[in-house]
Order: structure tokens, then C-alpha cells, then sequence
């Protein structure tokens, strides 16, 4: 039997995977892709308990793809969110309308270029490109609210701080300038406080 636990410091990292969750213990998909897990960082894990957890994940009916390095996939990911999920929670824009509009989809790809200069400082070469994965997102039936535009809206804080705010910090320091990464951080940092202390 196969325990969770025995795939320590595995991650799972979906990618055109948006969910939501409809109660305790149920998700519903409103974009559905692939997951990725595997180790993103050193580990003893064996590759045949990553691929057993894939197995079981799929036929769940999670698509699971097993990594031996999820760093890549990971970085993709994070760039991905980076890009899109400050822009909708600060302008309220679904993704495909934030994609479609010319000013906010050059700011996605603005945010991109940062994140993957940081990136490939860090010797992480990534798993697919961040820009594919926008227009995916931008394709998918329906208006997707990004996750973050969903705090924003619930006024619940964010996950700006391990977005934005992790890029900001490995872009300090590893000495690559990320502004745009970095003012997406403040401003939403701003927005959350303003809900507590308004005056």
C-alpha cells in the first residue's frame, strides 16, 4: 500500500489545472490539464513511489505525470501565476478578457520575461513556456476568475507573498531586478491591508 507520506518532499504542481473547492473534500475543475509531481528538491524518494502515486492519481481521473526534477514544472507554474493572478485581482479581469486586453496581456508577458531571468540564474531550465499556458488559459470555455482575484473578491488574503513575493526575493538574491514582480507584491500587499485598516 502506498501512503502519501512515503513520497516525502514530492510536489504536486498542476498546470492548466483551476479549481475550486465546492466542500470539504471535493474540488471541482473549471479548467482541466495535466498534474505534475516529482522531488524539487534533493530527496531519497524513490522514482518508483513518484510513479506509483501518478498511477493512482490518473486512474482517479487526475491526468498525473511523474518527474524525476519537478523544479521546472514548478517554476513554470509559479511564473504562470505570477504573471496572471496579480493582474485579475487588481483589475478584476477573468483571464480570458485580461488575455484578450492588449495593455494587461503585454503586462503577463512583461512579468514572464522577469520570472524566467530569474529562472534560468538559477540554473532551472523550465518544463513548457508560461505563455503557452496563458493561452490555453484564455481558450477555456467560460470566464475563469484567477485564484487570487477570488481572494480579492472574498476579501481573504492571497497567496501574493509565495507568487510574486518569492520571485521578488530570489530575484534580490541571486541579483536580477524584478520591478514589475516586485510593485505586483506591494500593490496587492496594499489591497489586503486595506481591508483591515482602511484609515
Amino acid at each position: 500500500m502506498l501512503l502519501v507520506s512515503d513520497v516525502v518532499k514530492c510536489t504536486i504542481r498542476c498546470t492548466q489545472t483551476s479549481h475550486l473547492i465546492t466542500s470539504p473534500g471535493h474540488i471541482g475543475y473549471d479548467i482541466k490539464g495535466d498534474t505534475w509531481i516529482g522531488p524539487f528538491e534533493p530527496s531519497q524518494t524513490p522514482m518508483s513511489k513518484v510513479e506509483e502515486l501518478a498511477g493512482l492519481m490518473t486512474s482517479s481521473g487526475m491526468n498525473t505525470i511523474a518527474m524525476q526534477d519537478a523544479r521546472g514544472a514548478q517554476w513554470t507554474k509559479l511564473i504562470f501565476n505570477a504573471s496572471t493572478n496579480p493582474v485579475g485581482a487588481l483589475t478584476l479581469l477573468h483571464h480570458g478578457a485580461a488575455t484578450r486586453f492588449q495593455p494587461t496581456n503585454q503586462l503577463f508577458n512583461d512579468l514572464i520575461l522577469e520570472g524566467e531571468a530569474v529562472a534560468k540564474k538559477l540554473g532551472i531550465v523550465l518544463h513548457d513556456d508560461p505563455r503557452q499556458l496563458v493561452q490555453k488559459g484564455a481558450n477555456a470555455p467560460g470566464k475563469h476568475n484567477a485564484s487570487m482575484l477570488q481572494d480579492v473578491l472574498a476579501k481573504r488574503q492571497t497567496e501574493v507573498d509565495f507568487m510574486n513575493g518569492a520571485i521578488v526575493q530570489l530575484g534580490e538574491k541571486v541579483g536580477i531586478p524584478v520591478p514589475l514582480n516586485k510593485a505586483m507584491w506591494q500593490l496587492i500587499k496594499g489591497l489586503e491591508r486595506s481591508w483591515s485598516d482602511p484609515d
